[in-house]
């Protein structure tokens, strides 16, 4: 007869070797840089390096270069930006061989404006909200309407989504539904007194309403 400690192992034994392989977890492929307003990129040609140059990307989205012109680059990564600007290029040069280089960047940033202490541009980080983006500008001041925090986040190339926020005592878990994450662009802005009409929809034109152009000056 086997002993309790001997049967004991043997099924011990047996279940590992039924024990399925644990899950690798998903290694997720990080998101490219998409090239926006301010970015400046150098054009290398290694076979016709007379055509090489450094170009800034336009607020409109475009780079003007030498061979093919305006190209509108802005929202693209660098390889669909390079496998744009060859195929433009290819009806001048024979097989260009072409290398994109990001030389200088422009760091994604929120607009902060309003009843705030320091209002201006804040350069947004990684799953930032809209109240971590107060508090780094200042916090609120006390004639700030807490509980209406508007966040504009540009919808299309006319149009900017507003989204209403209540923030007073945002502090514990719970209430942290009642915050937004914010996205580069968004602006934040801080009410003095109520808003009674909000549309889900503004003209990017009227934005100029909320957040002066100094605002928007690094």
């Amino acid at each position: 007869m086997l002993s309790k400690k001997y049967l004991c192992l043997l099924l011990l034994l047996a279940g590992t070797l039924h024990l399925p392989l644990m899950a690798q977890p998903e290694l997720r492929e990080r998101p490219r840089y998409l090239l926006r307003p301010g970015d400046i990129v150098q054009l290398q040609y290694r076979l016709t390096p007379e055509f090489n140059q450094s170009v800034t990307v336009q607020p409109d989205g475009y780079i003007n270069i030498n061979i093919g012109g305006e190209i509108q680059v802005s929202g693209l990564n660098m390889t669909q930006a390079h496998d744009l600007i060859v195929a433009k290029e290819s009806s001048r040069l024979k097989d260009p061989e072409l290398t994109l280089v990001l030389e200088e960047f422009t760091r994604p940033y929120v607009v902060v404006a309003g009843e705030v202490s320091k209002p201006g541009q804040i350069e947004i980080r990684d799953q930032m909200s809209a109240l971590s983006a107060i508090m780094m500008a200042g916090g609120f001041t006390n004639g700030a309407k807490s509980g209406q925090v508007i966040v504009f986040r540009k919808f299309n190339d006319s149009l900017a989504e507003v989204r209403q926020l209540n923030l007073t005592r945002v502090t514990k878990t719970p209430q942290l539904e009642h915050d937004l994450a914010l996205q580069p662009g968004d602006i934040v802005y801080v009410p003095h007194d109520r808003i009674s009409r909000l549309q889900h929809y503004m003209q990017l034109t009227n934005l100029g309403f909320y957040a002066s152009p100094t605002d928007f000056a690094k």
